[in-house]
């Protein structure tokens, strides 16, 4: 395994994103919490550019114990990114897609050594 080193830590600042290539694969880098995650750019519906989409929070719907519900709401903790080309929803914490969790993004490492950011590859 090697590092690629992609900057310093103090230049991501939280909710930053960055698209960065290895090889011939290209990597979405992502801050989110304080945390960093990284995933493949390459969205396992088409092949769109899944990591360059809307990043959003997890919706979530409150319901009654009827099973009704009491409307939606944003996650405050949760977040999701968007594939720009059909919508196809990832898990910011585990790259799953929203919509079937079988599917999921190739995962890379990301390790912060002081102030360097590098993905593990």
């Amino acid at each position: 395994m090697t590092e690629q080193f992609i900057g310093k830590l103090s230049e991501f600042k939280d909710g930053d994103r960055q698209i960065i290539r290895i090889g011939d694969d290209e990597v979405g880098v992502f801050r989110h919490g304080g945390e960093f995650y990284a995933y493949s750019n390459f969205c396992l519906h088409a092949g769109g550019p899944a990591c360059e989409g809307l990043m959003i929070a997890r919706v979530e719907e409150h319901l009654r114990p009827d099973k009704t519900s009491m409307g939606l709401s944003f996650s405050p903790t949760d977040m999701n990114f968007v594939c720009p080309w059909h919508g196809y929803e990832y898990d910011m914490k585990t790259g799953a897609c929203v919509a079937d969790k079988r599917l999921k993004l190739r995962r890379y490492d990301v390790k912060c050594k002081g102030d360097e950011v590098y993905v593990v590859v």
